[in-house]
């Protein structure tokens, strides 16, 4: 087995590991803003697995993903700031 296989799948675990404890934080999250820092951290682990597979395959074909990924995390996180605030001034 190849150093960069190594490498490839204990990213991998890592990569999985905080998907899960993200989706428990998701699924147990006491409010709102937990479960949205939640999504965004999933939308992170998968942005930077989408990155790393593309680093180890040496492509870039999933680039359009990656900044699709990027947008929604952006806009999501723009989105339930700005409810928050909102919702705290009243």
């Amino acid at each position: 087995m190849s150093f960069l296989m190594v490498v490839a799948v204990l990213a991998g675990v890592m990569f999985g590991i905080g998907a899960l404890c993200a989706v428990y934080r998701i699924i147990r999250g006491p409010s709102i803003l937990d479960r949205a820092l939640a999504a965004d951290v999933m939308l992170a682990i998968a942005i930077c697995a989408l990155g790393s597979e593309m680093a180890i395959n040496q492509h870039t074909d999933t680039l359009p993903v990656l900044l699709v990924l990027a947008m929604f995390a952006i806009v999501g996180s723009i989105s339930i700031a700005r409810f928050m605030s909102k919702q705290d001034a009243s």
